[in-house]
């Protein structure tokens, strides 16, 4: 859908530029963006180097286990239905804390393992289960300590203060985190009192009764008659009206 919307709106331009003879404008635009595509994707290299490097040393240091230890309980309850022991549960303690440090692009190979794992225990694999739900929630609105991503981009287009934003995200994002635990809590506790289906009952069902035969009533009057048995055909022997053989060769 999004490629669909970003068509049209190319195309919607295309159309009022020309019919405006402006037509050259779209075409300095296009390689502006291109430019400065460019220009920010370098100055966001460095800056994530350096913290996915600080992110290593973090992890070899032992800092993203004891952040994992003190995430594990709030794990347990967002998660309930993940077995504890299950390889799911440390992909997502990781996630939670390169979340936590701002580290998206870092977050990201984590959480896509995370998922895998959690699809691993999926019974409908057509459909995301409540764990699979509460992990997007939580890696899209997730709180963040340390924005680097946005602090970059400051750096980049030389803003005056740009760590000034450190609150204001912090706030901003626990906010979001929590209205994305609420909503997620609420979706859970409507889906648990959600009555099973059931299956189709008996009578719904055609009926498919035999009728016995009906005997026929008799008269307590009149004598109840033998049946009429035709009379036994003889085996061999010659037919007097018509003198040919009547043998049987069974």
């Amino acid at each position: 859908m999004i490629h669909l919307i970003w068509v049209a709106l190319i195309c919607i331009g295309f159309v009022f530029a020309a019919a405006q003879g402006n037509i050259e404008v779209v075409t300095k635009a296009a390689f502006d963006g291109a430019a400065t595509g460019v220009t920010v994707c370098f100055g966001l290299i460095s800056v994530l180097v350096f913290w996915m490097g600080m992110m290593k040393l973090a992890e070899d240091g032992g800092l993203l286990q004891k952040i994992s230890k003190l995430l594990a309980p709030l794990v347990a309850f967002l998660f309930p239905d993940v077995p504890r022991n299950h390889p799911a549960v440390g992909y997502i303690l990781s996630n939670m804390s390169a979340n936590l440090l701002g580290l998206g692009n870092a977050a990201t190979p984590m959480g896509i393992k995370a998922m895998q794992e959690l699809q691993s225990l999926n019974p409908d694999k057509q459909t995301a289960t409540p764990a699979m739900c509460t992990l997007l929630a939580l890696n899209t609105a997730s709180i963040t300590l340390i924005p680097t991503t946005l602090i970059a981009i400051r750096l980049n287009y030389h803003s005056a203060n740009p760590t000034e934003i450190v609150g204001t995200t912090l706030v901003a994002t626990a906010i979001a985190t929590f209205a994305a635990i609420a909503a997620d809590r609420w979706y859970r506790s409507r889906e648990l009192r959600r009555p099973p289906a059931s299956p189709p009952s008996t009578s719904s069902l055609p009926s498919q009764k035999t009728q016995a035969p009906q005997a026929t009533p008799v008269s307590a009057s009149s004598p109840a008659t033998p049946p009429v048995s035709s009379p036994a055909v003889p085996r061999s022997g010659m037919t007097a009206a018509k003198g040919r053989n009547t043998t049987w060769k069974g």
